[in-house]
């Protein structure tokens, strides 16, 4: 027999209760967007704002994944929960981003304590920069205090999701610590912590040398915070506990600075502002449509009027 759909205002009640299933349900309707999505923001949103959110990125096989499952492995030592959305932006699959983080992370699958999801864009009409957020305020609302969101690459959009957290972790290995890629990608922009992973291997010392200089050409002020270089093997667990600690060095300093609420206030401005443009972009198509657009096309193609004319009549009662 198949199971009810339960609209959002139901699924987000169960959730409230502690359903996980109805949680998984709930992001899928995010991640799908639409009016459903829409709703569980509107519900989501007022009781949001409590949690805390790491992001972590670097270039594949750096170990984000190993290091994310030895960060959840101490912070259920500290009798924390946690919820991870682990993102890939350029999956096909329909059924949400690609597995191999979870299998990472499978030793915490069936502990109550860890919420684990894959996020693909899926078709969501804002696509990650709508999704994450609205995904993390959804973790947030239901009461996940600590939320980290790993990315798959140091793309564009990887880059942009884990600079939306509070605190950013990025995470290269021994032998990555060419200034060029690493401006480029645009990670000195980000980070908060940076962090060496496999730094057992040869070349660990050689690119600490490299992101100090980094650093310090950087144009930080006076009372900045200057981006702490750790040295991690996620594999053996050395120096995850020290990794945290930053973390929290990181929030005290966000949170007594004003710096925490100076990046959520500019973060939900841009989200806001991502919507409107979004709103706007789908209403500009649903405009340029119909026999009247035809012959305006034709018109400017035909040099009898210009562009900005046709545009102007197109757009004539729109922005009354």
């Amino acid at each position: 027999m198949a199971r009810t759909r339960l609209p959002p205002a139901e699924l987000f009640q169960s959730a409230l209760d502690g359903d996980r299933s109805s949680l998984a349900r709930l992001l899928s309707l995010i991640e799908r967007g639409g009016d459903e999505a829409r709703e569980v923001g509107r519900l989501a949103h007022p009781l949001s704002g409590e949690g805390y959110t790491v992001g972590m990125t670097g270039a594949p096989g750096a170990g984000k994944s190993t290091l994310t499952a030895s960060l959840i492995g101490h912070l259920r030592s500290l009798e924390l929960e946690i919820a991870v959305l682990a993102i890939d932006p350029s999956s096909p699959f329909t059924g949400g981003a690609i597995l191999g983080d979870r299998v990472r992370m499978q030793d915490h699958a069936t502990d109550p304590g860890v919420f684990i999801r894959s996020m693909a864009t899926r078709g969501h009409l804002g696509g990650l920069a709508l999704a994450t957020p609205e995904a993390v305020r959804a973790l947030d609302a239901i009461g996940r205090r600590w939320i980290l969101v790993e990315t798959v690459g140091v793309g564009q959009v990887e880059v942009e999701v884990a600079g939306k957290a509070d605190t950013t972790i990025v995470v290269v290995n021994p032998g990555w610590g060419d200034s060029v890629q690493a401006n480029k990608a645009g990670l000195m922009e980000i980070a908060d912590v940076f962090v060496i992973n496999k730094a057992d291997r040869k070349g660990a010392d050689e690119t600490r040398r490299d992101l100090q200089q980094m650093l310090d050409l950087s144009d930080l002020g006076e009372d900045a915070w200057r981006a702490p270089i750790l040295e991690t093997t996620a594999t053996s667990g050395t120096g995850v506990t020290e990794l945290w600690d930053t973390v929290l060095e990181h929030r005290e300093f966000a949170e007594s600075s004003g710096l925490l609420h100076e990046r959520r206030s500019f973060r939900l401005g841009e989200e806001l502002r991502e919507i409107i443009a979004q709103r706007l972009g789908r209403k500009a198509r649903e405009i340029c449509t119909g026999e009247r657009w035809d012959q305006l096309a034709d018109e400017v193609a035909e040099r009898a009027t210009d562009p900005w004319t046709a545009a102007d009549e197109m757009l004539s009662g729109v922005d009354a």
